[in-house]
């Protein structure tokens, strides 16, 4: 049996090795506790690392936690700050934009992804894959958080044509060209999983333990999961606009051959009203279709609208730490 090929990463560069990108919003009360395990889990590693904390436009003390950090640990921590709250998968790209290292680790800041799962990832990448994400092997969310999740990662491993279990396991890792081919797009709207497996020939997949939330709140609600679902569909396919054009042909075929039905029944049998409460029913399910479609093709249009303006993605206030500045991306 042929054994698996180790694939080298660059370890001579004065660069950090790793790099983690913590998106944070509203979350003073973990960042303590996360920076301490996470420097502990790295430190054993004996690798060269920086943290990178992106502040989402926090509106609690969250970057004034980062600053103390920062003081603390000005070798191994930087931070970021956003004039507003620009959302996750924003901060994960600035973070991505300012990583240095050839290994580059995306993290939660609200510790249900244990930081010390970091050194399985980091094994994984080393045997030679592009992308590994983790996968919550015993998760410890609710029914309604678990069902919008299974249907993203259905979606999504149909649209990009790679299977994995877990599509919004933010603890993910990924190789320096696969993080240099994502900060090429430029795109106001993506999903960074989905991305990057666009541009990975490998990609696996390693379970990773799952913790309940202890302090703060989720930054997801259940609506906010399902108009997820719906941008992913219109975001990386075409396939719901073609879903609703042969639908819609289908339908006209469908009213064609009733309408001929109709006419030669009048014919035959005479006028009759018996049958308009079912016309009726029919009517609003085309009307509700109709809806549908128009829908869709509003989602593509504004897309391109959104795209076409060319604003950035986000604008940094502040920075601490690192050689590269950037007033906004």
């Amino acid at each position: 049996m042929m054994a698996k090929q180790v694939l080298p990463l660059k370890l001579s560069s004065p660069e950090p090795y790793l790099s983690v990108i913590i998106p944070v919003y509203n979350e003073e009360e973990n960042l303590e506790e996360l920076a301490e395990r996470l420097l502990h889990t790295l430190h054993n590693l004996s690798r060269p690392f920086e943290i990178i904390f992106v502040d989402d436009g926090s509106s609690d003390s969250s970057w004034e936690t980062l600053i103390c950090l920062y003081a603390g640990h000005p070798e191994h921590i930087r931070a970021i700050q956003f004039h507003r709250n620009f959302g996750q998968h924003q901060a994960v790209f600035a973070g991505l934009s300012a990583a240095r290292g050839q290994i580059i680790i995306t993290l939660d800041a609200d510790l249900q992804n244990p930081p010390e799962e970091i050194p399985r990832l980091v094994a994984k990448i080393e045997e030679g894959y592009d992308a590994v994400g983790g996968w919550r092997e015993n998760r410890r969310d609710s029914w309604l958080r678990r069902l919008p999740s299974y249907l993203v990662n259905r979606v999504m491993s149909w649209v990009t044509g790679v299977s994995l279990r877990d599509y919004g396991c933010m603890l993910r890792a990924y190789r320096r060209e696969v993080v240099d081919s994502l900060n090429q797009c430029h795109e106001s709207s993506s999903f960074i999983p989905a991305l990057a497996n666009l541009y990975a020939r490998r990609v696996a997949e390693v379970p990773v333990a799952h913790a309940e939330r202890e302090r703060g709140q989720s930054k997801y609600s259940l609506f906010k999961l399902i108009r997820l679902n719906f941008d992913l569909m219109t975001g990386f396919s075409h396939f719901p606009i073609h879903v609703v054009g042969a639908t819609g042909i289908a339908i006209a075929a469908l009213g064609l051959g009733f309408g001929i039905f109709l006419f030669v029944r009048r014919l035959f049998v005479g006028p009759e009203v018996e049958g308009v409460f079912t016309l009726f029913a029919i009517l609003f399910v085309f009307i509700g279709l109709n809806t549908l479609g128009l829908a869709l093709i509003g989602e593509y249009v504004g897309r391109i609208y959104k795209e076409v303006r060319g604003r950035p993605r986000f604008v940094i206030r502040q920075t601490l730490g690192g050689d590269r500045e950037s007033p906004s991306s």
